[in-house]
């Protein structure tokens, strides 16, 4: 018996049909003046088709599928279809820089059936991803620590579709974003890659994948954070923003090239992590009224030093909010502006254009401002302005690269600032370190190793010889137990939750005034400052140990706690 497949002519018309239609394009092509090409033969970029969506691309009958930086190629069906102005305009107005080419219906379709594989994240303009409210939900009701992070991503890697590392990419976001991450770390090592979070200011390793899925990956943040796809030599900066719950986070990413590839390291922004009140910085009672005091007057300059990631930002905007009032103007000059302060003008350093911290003072300072915050004393035109600023009725803010407060004075001394006008315009300078707070669910109550008892005792001691027993006073200063770190899913099996400032402080009193011209050295400042009785950042940091927030372990972490 013969038996006749009557799909087996259908097939053949079908495809006669399409290669028919695509000679015709080839002919218009020329036509029209446009290159022409097929999309059934080249790889299209799933996150250069996300410019358009779906519903759109059909009415318009295009299709990006490339993209690279803010240059994109875009496949279209006919240049006279009446949709397509709008969608290139747009494109326009977002930045992008297009290229046309000339491609078929069947072309185009083969295009738009990689829609199904956008992930629920959409971009929606540049630099913007927006994570959806639901999905969000979902992912921040899965992923309550590190681990979770790891075991959503191990599961979604046993799928070997290249899109996944979409979803990929959301999960390590909300992961990073759930568990307070400040920082998330991708670092290739010899047989694979790394992905890390910095969880209050200490490295955690979350989850390793293959380098085949580290290359997507790297695709797609540089895409979105308007890098070139095509340089892997040589450093690259970028960012781009989530919105979250109506909520704008913005990341800003490194990639450096390495030994085995890329290194990517994604800062985030997140408002929510430096909106701290005044009183919530953790500074002692004694120190804290010190502090309230100076940036209560009128005019003078505070200084808040410490490493990066110290905090220092965090304690700037406490204090502009704990002044601010409708009678008073406050600008503030950074880079970048990481929260947003109502009622309070903020503008944002463009070096590539010339806005630097110091064109940016000078230009504020004819803005008539009552305050003025200064991101970061880099240099010597910047240390001199604000100087000035401060001695012609402004009261400043600003950060300085110091190991301590006594180093502040002999800092801005190296800048050029003239030491007879420090002692006039410098108000007080404050050192911070942040120390990671102790789980008050799971911490406990031991017997103290015998180092930690005798470096207590010693500290006690110092600040009983310098009469700073004030500080000390309502304490238990038996010091045979103390509290230390166990871990439990509050913490995230860490031990610690949160974190918490140390501080010490100068201020210039005449003490101070009485060896600044004569070139001191941070010992002798910091001799000269004993009288002002406050706490140095040792001192803060065993007050903090005897009060059960911290260990002596975490402490010595980000401070010399052991060396005397």
């Amino acid at each position: 018996m013969i038996t006749f497949n009557d799909d087996t002519p259908n097939k053949q018309i079908d495809t006669l049909r399409k290669e028919e239609e695509e000679q015709l394009l080839q002919m218009l092509s020329k036509r029209y003046k446009l290159p022409y090409v097929d999309l059934t033969t080249i790889a299209i970029e799933i996150e250069a088709l996300r410019l358009v969506p779906e519903a759109e691309a059909r009415i318009a009958s295009v299709a990006v599928f490339k993209a690279v930086g803010k240059k994109i190629n875009i496949a279209i069906l006919s240049p006279n279809n009446p949709n397509l102005t709008a969608t290139l305009e747009s494109l326009t107005r977002r930045g992008f820089v297009h290229t046309l080419y000339l491609a078929s219906h069947a072309s185009l379709e083969h295009a738009w059936t990689r829609y199904k594989d956008l992930s629920y994240a959409a971009e929606t303009k540049a630099g913007i991803f927006d994570l959806a409210h639901q999905s969000l939900e979902e992912l921040t009701r899965e992923i309550k620590n590190k681990d979770d992070v790891k075991r959503i991503v191990d599961d979604l890697l046993k799928d070997s579709k290249s899109h996944k590392v979409s979803k990929m990419f959301e999960i390590i976001l909300a992961g990073a974003l759930s568990t307070n991450a400040s920082d998330i770390h991708i670092e290739p090592e010899e047989e694979r890659v790394r992905v890390r979070y910095r969880l209050d200011g200490v490295l955690h390793d979350v989850v390793f994948f293959s380098f085949e899925t580290n290359k997507l990956l790297n695709s797609r943040i540089k895409l979105i954070s308007g890098m070139k796809l095509t340089v892997n030599k040589n450093a690259q900066d970028g960012r781009f923003s989530i919105n979250v719950e109506d909520k704008e986070i913005e990341m800003r990413v490194s990639m450096i090239p390495g030994t085995y590839g890329e290194s990517v390291v994604m800062r985030i922004l997140n408002p929510d992590n430096i909106a701290v009140n005044y009183e919530q910085l953790g500074i002692s009672p004694f120190l804290q009224e010190i502090l309230l005091r100076k940036i209560s007057k009128p005019s003078g300059i505070i200084l808040v030093t410490g490493p990066t990631g110290s905090g220092k930002t965090t304690t700037l905007y406490a204090c502009l909010k704990k002044i601010h009032t409708e009678d008073v103007k406050i600008v503030t000059i950074e880079d970048p502006v990481e929260y947003h302060l109502n009622g309070i003008t903020q503008t944002q350093v463009e070096e590539e254009k010339g806005y630097t911290f110091s064109a940016g003072l000078r230009s504020v300072l004819r803005q008539d401002p009552d305050v003025i915050m200064v991101g970061e004393i880099r240099d010597s035109d910047t240390a001199n302005t604000a100087i000035n600023a401060a001695l012609t009725g402004h009261l400043v803010f600003s950060t300085l690269h110091t190991n301590n407060a006594a180093g502040t004075i002999p800092r801005l001394i190296d800048l050029g600032v003239n030491p007879k006008v420090i002692s006039s315009a410098l108000s007080i300078a404050l050192a911070q370190r942040l120390t990671r707070r102790l789980c008050i669910y799971c911490k406990v109550k031991k017997p103290a190793t015998e180092k930690d008892q005798k470096t207590l005792r010693v500290v006690l001691a110092q600040m009983i010889q310098e009469g700073k027993e004030e500080s000390i006073q309502g304490l238990d200063t038996k010091i045979e137990e103390l509290f230390y770190a166990t871990g439990c899913e509050k913490c995230g099996h860490v031990g610690y939750k949160g974190r918490i400032g140390i501080h010490e402080g100068i201020v210039l009193d005449a003490s101070i005034e009485a060896i600044i011209n004569q070139f001191p050295s941070e010992r002798e400042l910091a001799q000269a400052a004993l009288t002002q009785k406050i706490p140095t950042l040792r001192q803060d940091a065993t007050i903090k140990i005897l009060q059960g927030l911290t260990t002596v372990e975490e402490v010595s972490r980000v401070i010399d706690f052991y060396d005397f």
